[in-house]
Parts: structure tokens; sequence; C-alpha cells
């Protein structure tokens, strides 16, 4: 048995039901009260004059009065006026009082509940002056005087109609707004949701590029070492297998771990940082760069927003010269200071005759995919910079700045 189950309603048919056909129903118990209430002359007003007179007005006013009713959601105002002015005519002419105004009664507290609230306040203030004035006025030579107690209780029944109506008008409008607020703050939700989703994809797909063309450059270039001196020489041959192997297990380690953010894993391998710039620089070397290292020690300690960003920044730019300089001098210089981290990753370019115009076209390339794009990205989402371009004498440089304060900074 569920015991969330939406409880069963005692009489489903009702709520299937139109909101007309509950309004026919009470413009026919309205219609009944009224006739069998004015009936009784001799208890409540033995001097009034009887219903049937003039060819049954009072009855016809009565009736004209109820079955107005049928429409009082769709036309509030113009079924008060009909209920108003067969009121003042009802007790112009005399006819008893007794329950002949629950009509008029149920006319304002609909003109309140549905109406547009200030609009409705004014119509329904105006048309309870007029008939206030209009029942004292028929009921000036009233006898006995007794009887005027029906004309303030009239007058009161309508205020308190209208109030009542007014008061489950403006809790419907507070309903309303706080479930607007609530959907509001839920579409806000969703799309910050979105928001978080859409940046968590681009820094994967950032993290992936740059674990994925680094280890594919350096396979590139070890292969095709190991295809030339295979049969000449097969250690040199045994050596370049063996970094393809290194290379290909680090890029499967940190594929995981860059990936796991999707999975449920409790333990994730963390992201590298600049603790790791060796074993980085060791598989550039392997790859044919004669690469050097200025680092300095950091005055404050890094946080690991900027130590991972600095990580594939220099893993890119090797990255790059690798892909299109080719065995070449590379300087990695880091230089943390109070409030940012410095980095320049510079190369020589191509050697050999046609150098120059390799360096150009080194120069260009990289710009023209989403190497230094999302170098640059990185930046900007720590509040820092990037530049890269080729130097005068040949070669390229990337430098950068992360302040160690970052924007964006992972927890």
């Amino acid at each position: 048995m569920d015991l969330r189950a939406e409880p069963r309603r005692p009489y489903p048919w009702l709520s299937r039901r139109p909101a007309w056909f509950f309004d026919v129903l009470l413009a026919l118990f309205v219609t009944v009260i009224q006739i069998e209430n004015v009936n009784d002359l001799v208890t409540f007003a033995p001097a009034a004059r009887p219903v049937s007179d003039l060819g049954n007005a009072g009855y016809i006013l009565l009736v004209a009065s109820s079955l107005s009713l049928v429409a009082r959601r769709r036309r509030p105002v113009a079924v008060f006026a009909v209920t108003a002015g067969t009121s003042l005519v009802y007790f112009g002419l005399g006819f008893p009082d007794q329950l002949s105004s629950i009509s008029l009664f149920v006319a304002l507290y609909t003109l309140a509940a549905y109406g547009d609230g200030r609009r409705s306040l004014m119509i329904a203030g105006a048309g309870i002056t007029v008939l206030a004035a209009g029942w004292l006025l028929a009921a000036a030579d009233v006898e006995p005087r007794v009887a005027l107690g029906w004309v303030f209780f009239r007058i009161g029944a309508s205020v308190i109609s209208t109030t009542l109506g007014e008061s489950v008008r403006s809790r419907r409008v507070i309903a309303a707004d706080a479930q607007e607020r609530a959907e509001l703050a839920e579409r806000s939700r969703e799309e910050e949701t979105r928001a978080r989703v859409d940046a968590e994809r681009l820094r994967i797909a950032r993290e992936v590029h740059d674990t994925v063309a680094h280890a594919i450059a350096i396979i590139n270039v070890q292969s095709g070492v190991t295809a030339h001196v295979l049969d000449k020489r097969p250690e040199q041959a045994r050596e370049a297998l063996r970094t393809i192997e290194q290379t290909s297990s680090r890029a499967l380690r940190e594929m995981r771990a860059i990936l796991g953010v999707l999975c449920d894993a409790d333990e994730r391998q963390p992201y590298p940082g600049l603790d790791q710039i060796g074993e980085l620089t060791d598989k550039a070397r392997h790859a044919g760069l004669e690469i050097t290292v200025e680092q300095t020690p950091p005055v404050t300690p890094l946080p690991s927003a900027v130590g991972s960003a600095a990580y594939r920044i220099v893993q890119e730019s090797i990255t790059n010269v690798v892909r299109h300089a080719g065995p070449t001098r590379v300087r990695v210089v880091l230089e943390p200071t109070v409030d940012d981290l410095r980095i320049r990753v510079i190369d020589a370019g191509r050697r050999g005759p046609a150098a120059a115009r390799a360096d150009l076209d080194a120069a260009g390339t990289p710009s023209s995919g989403r190497g230094i794009i999302g170098m640059r990205e990185r930046c900007r989402l720590l509040g820092g910079e990037l530049a890269a371009g080729s130097r005068p004498g040949g070669g390229f440089e990337v430098s950068a700045r992360l302040p160690l304060s970052p924007v964006g900074s992972r927890s």
C-alpha cells in the first residue's frame, strides 16, 4: 500500500463539474429561499404590500434577481446592476423585506471577489450609496417604524458582503504572487544550475583538450622517431616506445581524474599543479626539446586553481612547440610574487634553413585552434591575462599573469 498516494476525494464527480454548474445551483437555491421567505407576511411585515400585487410583480423581481446569479462570475458588474436595480424597484413598491436581498449580497460578494480590486470596490461603494439612499427614501413612511431595522440590516449586510469578497480576492492575489515568486525562484535556480553545468562542461572540455592534445603531440613525435630508427637503432626505438607508453598511461590517468566529476566516485585524483612541472618537462625532453625551467619558490602558498591553471598553460605551450616547431630550445619561467604568478614559455623556433618561414607559421597556427583560446579563457576566469605571439628574433612566446586571489577559483 502506498502511503504517499493522494487521498481520494469523497465526491470526485463534483470536482469535474464546470463553474457555471454551481452558479446554476446557487441561483436556484437563492430563488427558493427568497420566494419562501416573502410569503409569510403576517409575522414579519404585516403592513407590506403582498408580493402577488401588480401582477405578481414582487415574484417576478425576486426571480429575475436570483436567476441573474448564473452569470455572476462572467459578468459580475452586470449581475450587480441587475440585482441592485431590482432591489430598488422591489422595495420602492413596498414589497416585504425578510430575506429578499440574498441575491444582492451574493452579487456584491462576487463583484469584490472576482473583480479587479480598486475599480470593483469603487463600483460597489457607489452602488451601496445609491441603494442606501433609495432604501431610506422608500422607507420614509413605513409603518411600524421598527421595520426601519431591515433597511439598516440591508445596508450593513451589503458592506459586509463587499468586505468579505475583497478579503477573498486579496488572499487570492497574495497566493498568486507567492506562487509566481516561487516559480520565479525555481526558474532562477534552474538557470543557475544550467549555468553551472555549462561552466563545468567548458572546464572539462578545456582539461580534456589540454591533456589529449599534449599526449597526442608527444606520442606523434615519438612514433615518428620510432618509425625512423626502428631498424638502425632499436635501443632508441625501444626508448621512444617506452615514452609513448608512459605518456599514454599518464594521459589516461589524467582523463580519469578530469571525468571523475561526472561519476559518483568518492575518491578522485587531484588536479595537476606546479609540483608536477618536472614530470611535464621530462616528457618534453623525451620528445626532443631542450627545455630549461626557471622557477622561484612562491612567497605564499598558491591556490589550487592558480596552480592547476599554470600547469595547463605550460602544458599547452609545450604542446604547441612540439606540434609546430619540433625539437628546439624552450625556456619556462615561473615567477610567483605576493600578488600574482607570472608565467613565460619561450621557444627558439624551428631549426634549419626554413626556420624563419616556419616560425611565422608556428606563430599563426596555434591562434587558429583552441589552444591559445583555452589558455586565455583560463586566465580570464581567474582574473588574469595572457599574451601570445612570435618574437622578433624568431620563435614564439607565451606570457601569462594569474592573480593569487582569483575571481573564479575552485574550492
